[in-house]
């Protein structure tokens, strides 16, 4: 298919699709002659992805070029999902006050639900958020941790079995990227609506 037809199937205009031939995302067509090129359904793919990462997850243009490298660069998979999180849920590696050797708290989360002690974005994240609630008096107990770990050990098989099945690199990614940011706000959507709902049953006695 030449630029009008792919336009056409992926929903992308012309414009766009020469800018991002230009940013580097899209891979060049196969040139027919000085002017024009053929492209095919892996074109539709990646424009797929560009679109569901700009316009769903919000990511902009460096983001997603970071990603698509990889991708392009046959980064394993583990190293992309990990890039894919790190960007979607805006994980940056925050060094800890201790070094980035992590806080008890985290440690024995890792060891109670037996997962890999491996570090990571996410487990720099954890020690950064934890420090910062103990750095403002908030306690957050060992019953606590088990709890709301033991939910989201369940909701991350979920989620992870999903992403891991395609083929298609792209594919993963799309699934990943979007199943990472519409099921984290899922997450805290269902937490909102909890919390109101005990707050009633509690309070509403009182009103």
């Amino acid at each position: 298919m030449q630029l009008k037809e792919l336009s056409e199937q992926s929903g992308v205009s012309a414009a766009s699709i020469k800018y991002y031939l230009r940013e580097g995302l899209l891979p060049a067509g196969d040139a027919i002659n000085a002017t024009r090129a053929r492209y095919s359904a892996r074109h539709v793919e990646r424009l797929e992805l560009i679109h569901a990462l700009r316009r769903i997850v919000g990511l902009n243009i460096e983001q997603i070029r970071g990603i698509l490298k990889m991708a392009d660069d046959g980064a394993p998979r583990l190293d992309l999902l990990a890039a894919v999180q790190r960007v979607v849920l805006e994980l940056d590696s925050v060094a800890t006050a201790d070094g980035g050797v992590g806080t008890r708290a985290a440690d024995a989360v890792v060891r109670l639900r037996g997962w890999p002690d491996s570090p990571s974005d996410a487990r720099n994240a954890l020690n950064a958020h934890l420090e910062l609630m103990e750095s403002l008096n908030i306690p957050v107990s060992g019953e606590l941790l088990d709890t709301y770990s033991k939910a989201m050990d369940d909701v991350a098989g979920v989620d992870i079995a999903a992403t891991t099945a395609p083929d298609s690199v792209d594919e993963l990614i799309l699934t990943a990227a979007v199943g990472m940011h519409v099921h984290s706000q899922l997450v805290l959507k269902l937490l909102a609506l909890a919390q109101a709902s005990h707050a009633i049953r509690r309070y509403e006695r009182d009103a």
